[in-house]
């Protein structure tokens, strides 16, 4: 099982794979079995955000176990959730705002073992 992290500019957490694009994400979402899915809305000019991310994983059927939010786009943030929400699995924990420290402590402990 591993955790995803999109975005296109900050650095990617200490136990989490990097994906930089939607493209990126999908695939690791189709290939892999993903715990937690921390997601950007504004992925770089031109290139597809993360609410077409959510769109194609809405279609799909593609979910993993836990999702936060980390954007700073407030509307991107909203329109994310809104459509997690209304599509999601009932199993899947959405968190309307980024990882918890704790989490990120706790994932990063399981990456030093």
């Amino acid at each position: 099982m591993i955790h995803v992290y999109l975005d296109d500019y900050r650095a990617c957490p200490k136990g989490f794979v990097p994906a930089r694009t939607v493209d990126e994400c999908l695939l690791l979402l189709r290939e892999c079995e993903v715990d937690v899915l921390s997601l950007d809305y504004d992925l770089g000019w031109g290139q597809p955000n993360g609410l077409e991310l959510v769109r194609a994983m809405a279609s799909a059927g593609l979910f993993p176990q836990r999702i936060y939010l980390h954007t700073s786009s407030d509307a991107g943030r909203q329109q994310m959730f809104q459509l997690l929400y209304a599509n999601k699995p009932e199993h899947v924990q959405l968190t309307n705002g980024p990882m918890p420290p704790e989490l990120l402590m706790e994932i990063f402990e399981t990456v030093k073992e």
